[in-house]
């Protein structure tokens, strides 16, 4: 399961773009609502308290690096990663810088997550409103449609490799913790920007809350 649900996720995301071409963000803003509370809880209950029983040293430093490359690629992926999507629809190339950076934090991703069920979760749920987001710009774009598949397939194996690797290459164990510690990072940079930028002007209104608050008490009782 590791392995297909994040690509199924994201062909999921696809199929929800493809047939009902949403008019309207605000359901896909309270999924990523949800999606970011969750993420966060299971990042902050579970995989943040891991990292530091390894007794890796300057783990801070470490998780620190993963907030900043996180930063750094989201600089050519304008903020897809956390809902925002700002590229010219009147272009009819792939956007390849996209894709880079999306690849890379979706590779790493899939390091921590071969033996953590909850941390999958929390990624599958992540990933489906991006990739609603992310096909609904590709078909609303002068891309075309294998084109952008294309785009989606590569960006949704990512995942599943980055979980390959680290599984079947042993001599990446004594990097693990590290690799886990730079992953704490970025999830901790892409949940609370989701959190944060949950609505307009940052304010939250009561159905935001309470699916906020909904996604932490799941992920803490489950």
């Amino acid at each position: 399961m590791t392995y297909i649900l994040p690509m199924l996720s994201v062909l999921v995301g696809y199929s929800v773009a493809l047939m009902l071409r949403p008019k309207s963000d605000q359901g896909i803003k309270l999924l990523l609502a949800f999606s970011g509370s969750y993420l966060l809880s299971i990042t902050v209950l579970e995989f943040l308290p891991e990292i530091y029983k390894s007794g890796l040293p300057h783990t801070g430093l470490f998780i620190m690096g993963g907030i900043l490359l996180q930063i750094i690629l989201e600089f050519f992926s304008k903020g897809a990663e956390h809902g925002h999507l700002h590229l010219d629809q009147e272009q009819s190339q792939l956007p390849w810088l996209l894709l880079a950076s999306l690849s890379i934090h979706a590779f790493l991703e899939g390091f921590p997550l071969h033996d953590r069920a909850h941390l999958l979760q929390g990624v599958v749920l992540h990933k489906l409103p991006v990739a609603i987001i992310l096909s609904s710009f590709l078909l609303g774009s002068n891309i075309s449609k294998a084109k952008g598949l294309l785009f989606l397939v590569i960006f949704g194996l990512m995942t599943p490799l980055g979980s390959w690797v680290s599984e079947w290459f042993p001599q990446l164990m004594q990097w693990e913790a590290y690799i886990n510690a730079v992953v704490v990072g970025i999830f901790l940079h892409i949940s609370t920007t989701i959190l944060f930028e949950a609505s307009k002007n940052h304010r939250f209104n009561a159905t935001k809350m309470a699916t906020i608050i909904i996604g932490f008490l799941i992920a803490y009782f489950t």
